[in-house]
């Protein structure tokens, strides 16, 4: 008697961690519960979410295949119809985040300052926002390029007030950038 063997067809999903990080929620009027924006990732179809802090971090995994920029497009719409604001996020793996992490080129460790990573949805930002930045003073405004970001270490209490800070409040800058504390970015990984 022949045996004939069956294999099973084993379907292997890639999952990919991405983290969303939103630009202008929990100010200027607009609020947005970690409970709520936890639910909408879940309704819009990902799996593993979780919210970090109440500055608009949210973690979660698809086995969709999507490309990056119709990624971002639908989240920003389902993000806008929900809750009702123009929606603007900076899309990242968690691998590109481990890596600007990583990067980070000052002392994290300074208690004098504030070690930032500002995010952009264009990379072409990151260029012109150095570019403009030029002629900055080191002491006041410490900027590096990375891949991607842009790191930033100003004093403590000054983040508002320095020149690159009125950069890159600019209203051109709104909807393509995003910053983060290192620290920030670090409870993200968990």
């Amino acid at each position: 008697m022949a045996v004939r063997l069956r294999r099973r067809a084993s379907i292997v999903c890639e999952v990919t961690s991405y983290i969303a990080l939103l630009r202008g929620v929990n100010v200027g009027g607009i609020t947005v519960k970690s409970a709520q924006l936890r639910e909408l990732f879940e309704g819009i179809g990902f799996a593993g979410v979780r919210t970090v802090l109440a500055s608009g971090n949210v973690v979660f995994e698809t086995t969709k295949r999507e490309a990056h920029a119709a990624l971002k497009r639908r989240i920003e719409q389902a993000l806008a119809e929900r809750f009702g604001y123009d929606a603007w996020i900076v899309l990242v793996t968690r691998a590109e985040l481990e890596r600007a992490i990583e990067a980070f080129p000052f002392d994290a460790d300074d208690a004098r300052r504030q070690p930032w990573v500002i995010f952009a949805s264009e990379p072409v930002v990151v260029d012109e926002l150095m570019a403009a930045a030029a002629d900055a003073d080191p002491d006041v405004d410490p900027l590096a390029a990375g891949d991607g970001v842009l790191y930033w270490n100003p004093v403590k209490g000054t983040t508002v007030q320095t020149p690159f800070a009125k950069l890159i409040g600019k209203a051109k800058y709104k909807p393509v950038t995003t910053n983060r504390n290192l620290r920030t970015l670090q409870k993200i990984l968990g």
